[in-house]
């Protein structure tokens, strides 16, 4: 069974009982994860490797800003970095994390699916009345 079928029919209880340090850990993690282009940068290593300006290319951003995001990435272990020559070439670390982002993405569909029902309940034609003369 894989960790999106499990999420859904058994309670995740792994943060049950940690310390206030772990928690502020767990945070942090979230934390790396809650910005746009940081989850462009890894779902471009989820292709493969890439190197600081391939990486900046494809995101639209600077070589500088692409390797704070990188060096924030790999803080956390998510990705892992290595030197060839003048170019320093990026990897996923912990694949784990396209988990996370798939079991992510899943729960905000089926939420904007439900809304949009929702909202469709609402905005179909109203039949009024013909005017009386």
């Amino acid at each position: 069974m894989g960790i999106i079928e499990l999420s859904r029919t058994a309670p995740c209880r792994a943060m049950d009982g940690l310390p206030d340090e772990a928690l502020v850990q767990i945070a942090a993690y979230f934390q790396v994860l809650a910005e746009p282009t940081r989850l462009k940068i890894l779902n471009l290593l989820r292709g493969g490797e890439r190197n600081v300006g391939d990486i900046a290319l494809q995101t639209g951003s600077t070589s500088a800003n692409v390797s704070r995001h990188l060096a924030g990435l790999a803080k956390h272990g998510l990705v892992a970095r290595e030197s060839r020559g003048t170019s320093v070439y990026y990897r996923i670390a912990d694949d784990s994390v396209y988990a996370l982002c798939d079991l992510v993405c899943g729960s905000l569909a089926r939420q904007f699916e439900r809304s949009a029902r929702h909202h469709d309940a609402f905005a179909r034609p109203v039949r009024r009345a013909p005017a009386r003369r």
